[in-house]
């Protein structure tokens, strides 16, 4: 099946599934999750974008800049995406019913928002790019994707490919590409008791930067995250708990 024939909701779900990607769903992920509509895709999936965003930025958002691409451009507005993803950031989730109020609630909050088109040179059909300021001045840019039945994916934090669900409490290392870094993390959690579920390396290059994506099954301890941000050639740390 080409990209171009995936569709959202349901049948972008099947699409999916029929290629492997989400071959471990069951029948509860794919009746679709609890949640305010009117689509699981849009609308859901939508929130938890927004939601892991903001939590990655770690503080309020002041402001917004979020950039759709494929049919969250193209039909997004009839399905509120905009203003889930924007519940989202807010740090609603998926069955809030004031979702539909949330671009109100943020003019009141003095969070400024601005939508626009993702310039992305290729993406999933449901794609949302998300570049924060927070309130001290903290930068963050998030892509992150909606895969069907209200599960995402952020496919890439500050121009780094990532790539994980949100689902487990998942720590993000930026780090300079040289020796024991990996040790350093695996380390610290292991001394903390926290298992790894999985683990991801990307590097822009040989010796430039790297980025480590850990998701793990118990939350880590907010004393090891501290550590690890003053370890040599850890540029930064960022921590999302999961949802």
């Amino acid at each position: 099946m080409a990209p171009e024939d995936f569709r959202s909701g349901a049948a972008g779900l099947f699409a999916f599934y029929s290629k492997g990607v989400l071959a471990d769903m069951e029948l509860f992920d794919i009746i679709g999750p609890v949640m305010v509509g009117p689509s699981s895709s849009h609308t859901a999936g939508a929130v938890r974008i927004g939601y892991a965003a903001g939590r990655l930025l770690g503080e309020k958002v002041k402001d917004a800049r979020i950039l759709l691409y494929g049919s969250f451009l193209d039909t997004g507005k009839g399905h509120g995406t905009d203003r889930a993803l924007v519940a989202g950031l807010l740090g609603m989730k998926p069955d809030d019913y004031k979702i539909a109020d949330s671009l109100e609630i943020a003019e009141r909050e003095s969070i400024h928002i601005e939508f626009g088109e993702s310039k992305l040179p290729e993406g999933h059909p449901n794609t949302a790019e998300l570049i924060l300021t927070g309130e001290s001045g903290t930068t963050l840019d998030v892509v992150g994707e909606s895969v069907g039945g209200g599960k995402i994916n952020i496919a890439k934090i500050d121009g780094i490919d990532t790539n994980f669900s949100g689902e487990c409490p998942t720590l993000i290392v930026h780090n300079l590409d040289q020796p024991g870094h990996v040790s350093e993390v695996t380390s610290m959690l292991a001394h903390k008791s926290v298992n790894i579920a999985s683990m991801q390396l990307y590097r822009s290059h040989r010796g430039g930067r790297a980025v480590m994506v850990v998701e793990c099954d118990q939350e880590i301890p907010q004393d090891g995250i501290e550590w690890l941000t003053h370890v040599e050639g850890v540029l930064k740390v960022t921590y999302f708990e999961g949802a």
